[in-house]
């Protein structure tokens, strides 16, 4: 994801690249340097991002999944001191799908079953994926219910698919789809601009997909 960030920031005029990270840079430099930080790296790396970030005062898009709860807690009080988007899919269209399947979910209730299948690629590491998660958890927030156990999982692992989500809401009488699925991982990179653009000059906190779509612009 990386270098597919950089050659986009380098295609387009109005961007530039203070620099790509890798184990034995100095990355406090790096940091320094820019306006807004985009971390894609690996669970471990992130702690060391969140720990520049902070001493810089600099903003950040944290699209890694897979974090621990200590990870979580490092993320949770960096976004004290500075403004953070953190998603585990930066794609546009899941945003909305977020958003739909979480209104559904509070309309229907919890008569209709839910449903949610992934379909990654075969070196994707974490299953259900972050996405898959991240669903299940707005339907259940929707319903009043506290974990995604009134959630079935279905998930597989072929070829080199990007992303493929379903979600399904059934009860005796009707059924409800929602579906998105990724053709490139380009969509990722979109996503992660557009919140980077969005996130700088914001107030500390943590911010999300949703929020990078949704929130009103003074808020």
């Amino acid at each position: 994801m990386g270098q597919a960030i950089a050659v986009t920031v380098q295609q387009r005029s109005e961007l530039s690249l203070a620099g790509i990270w890798q184990r034995g840079q100095d990355l406090d430099e790096m940091v320094a340097a820019a306006d807004v930080v985009i971390d894609f790296s690996l669970p471990e790396g992130t702690e060391l991002v969140l720990q520049a970030i902070v001493r810089h005062g600099k903003p950040l898009v944290c699209g890694v999944s897979g974090l621990n709860e200590s990870q979580l807690a490092l993320l949770v009080g960096a976004s004290d001191k500075v403004p953070l988007v953190f998603d585990r899919n930066m794609s546009l269209g899941i945003a909305i799908l977020e958003k739909s399947v979480r209104e559904a979910a509070a309309s229907l209730g919890a008569d209709f079953a839910v449903h949610v299948s992934e379909v990654h690629h075969v070196h994707k590491k974490d299953a259900p994926s972050g996405t898959a998660l991240k669903l299940g958890e707005a339907i259940a927030s929707s319903r009043g219910e506290s974990g995604t156990g009134a959630v079935q999982f279905e998930i597989e692992r072929r070829g080199e698919i990007p992303g493929d989500h379903e979600v399904t809401m059934a009860s005796a009488t009707e059924k409800l789809t929602f579906a998105h699925s990724v053709t490139t991982r380009q969509v990722f990179v979109d996503g992660a601009l557009t919140a980077a653009a969005w996130v700088i000059g914001r107030a500390p906190g943590r911010y999300s997909m949703q929020d990078v779509l949704f929130r009103h612009p003074n808020s």
